[in-house]
Formats: structure tokens, sequence, C-alpha cells
């Protein structure tokens, strides 16, 4: 697979902005600390999952001091819903001890500080450091992974190994929101099992050899101009096992046993 040159991981990143200018994170909360544990909580979960969850948590828990407080059995109660929620909840009240003895009850905007928490890895201390203190870090979850992997911008075997190609490939104007471009990309658009490449604005960048949907609506979108050659590309793989018809072969009446009188 051929490399991203800086022209076109520029103009990746550029039309990926272009969509939303100023990304977001999609989980919901209101300071470092609430961050950190909505991150804690959104590992093997969804972000609409932990969302449920979090309000009344925050409403009891929104400080280190307050977590503690209430203890992990009554963490359990208001988490029930998220997966691995005992081994969460242990977690929140340990790293909120920590908070609370080492750092003053505040948030460390140091990675090495983060990472020595419980249930803190190195993806979320880079959610960490970029949403709640504006670090240009790249997180690198499942849909990151997919996405540098599928379209060639940063290939890699492992997490870490994405994270330093996306280091490497991604213009330094870009840093501060990458994470967001790419995972809100590859949630919504560049999906695991069936990729939306039509309405993808990155389709002619891509390196992804098995695009989805149409030929000529990928060629139009991406602008490359080549439909027809695209259309007969296409229809060669669609013809790379599918089934072959077979004609009906006649059938010979089997002969019946005559029945007794």
């Amino acid at each position: 697979m051929r490399a991203f040159s800086k022209r076109e991981a520029r103009e990746f990143y550029r039309r990926l902005a272009e969509t939303r200018p100023i990304p977001q994170t999609e989980l919901e909360f209101i300071s470092p600390f609430t961050l950190l544990v909505a991150v804690v909580l959104s590992a093997q979960a969804t972000d609409a999952g932990v969302n449920k969850a979090t309000p009344a948590l925050f409403a009891l828990a929104d400080t280190p001091a307050r977590m503690l407080a209430l203890g992990e059995e009554r963490i359990i109660e208001l988490i029930r819903t998220i997966g691995l929620f005992r081994t969460k909840a242990k977690n929140l009240v340990a790293l909120s001890r920590i908070l609370v003895e080492q750092h003053g009850g505040e948030v460390p905007r140091d990675r090495a500080a983060l990472e020595a928490l419980p249930g803190v890895g190195r993806k979320t201390a880079n959610v960490v450091l970029n949403v709640a203190f504006g670090e240009p870090t790249i997180a690198v979850d499942t849909h990151i992974f997919r996405v540098a992997n599928r379209t060639g911008l940063a290939p890699g075997m492992t997490p870490l190994a994405v994270e330093t190609a996306l280091e490497r490939v991604t213009p330094a104007q870009y840093k501060r929101y990458a994470h967001h471009w790419l995972i809100l990309h590859g949630r919504y658009v560049c999906q695991a099992r069936k990729p939306d490449c039509p309405n993808c604005v990155v389709a002619d960048l891509c390196r992804y050899g098995a695009k989805t949907g149409p030929a000529e609506l990928i060629a139009a979108r991406a602008g490359t101009g080549e439909p027809e050659a695209l259309s007969e590309s296409a229809a060669a793989k669609s013809r790379v096992g599918s089934p072959r018809t077979r004609s009906p072969r006649a059938r010979s009446p089997r002969a019946r046993s005559p029945r007794p009188a």
C-alpha cells in the first residue's frame, strides 16, 4: 500500500475539517474529572450508553472527594447498565483516592501521572489531555485504528504503531482536532461492516480496495472523473466470489412400489 504524501495527508484532514470545523467529543462531561470518569467508563462501551448513566452519577459525585465518599457499592448501582461495571466502580474509587491524596483533588496534566491511575491507559490519557487540556494528542480507539489502516493514512499493527504513524503524518495545524475528526469519520462514515464510501469526502484519497456503493456515485463524490473505469472494476469485483447459477437438472421420476390392494 502506497504511503500518503504530505500533500495528500493535508488534503485528507482539510476535507474532514470542512465537514466539522470544530468537532467535539460525544461524551458528556462538566469538568476534567467528569471527563476522566466518562472516558474510563467508555472502555468496551458506547458513548451513548455512558451518557445515559453519568447524569445521575455526576449529580452525586462530580469531584474525586465526592466520588470517594459515594463508595463502590453505590457507584455500582449507578453504572450497572455499563459493561464491566464492577471493575470500573472499583477503579473509580481507587483513582479518586489517588487524586485526593496525591494531586490535591485535581486531574493531572501529565501523561505519566494519568497512566498511573487505575483504569487509565494510554488511550484514556490521550483523550483527557486532548479534550480537557487542549493538547494535540491522538487517542487511537477501534474507530481510529480502522480508519488509519483502511484508508492507508497511517497503517500499523498496534494502536501505538498507528498513533506514532498519525503523529508523523498529521500536519501540525490539524493535530488539535485530528482525534475527533478520525473517530467521528469512523463512527458515522467509515464504519466497520459497511463503510459509506459514496458519501465519504476522502474516497478518492482512500487506499481501500473494496469501496462500497455504486461506482459512479463514488467516482463523482471523489471527483475522479473516471466512473466508467470504476464501474468495470466494481463489476469485476462483484463477479468474484458470486455464486454461479446452475441450470436445473431434469429429474427422472422415481419408480413407486405398487400399493397393496
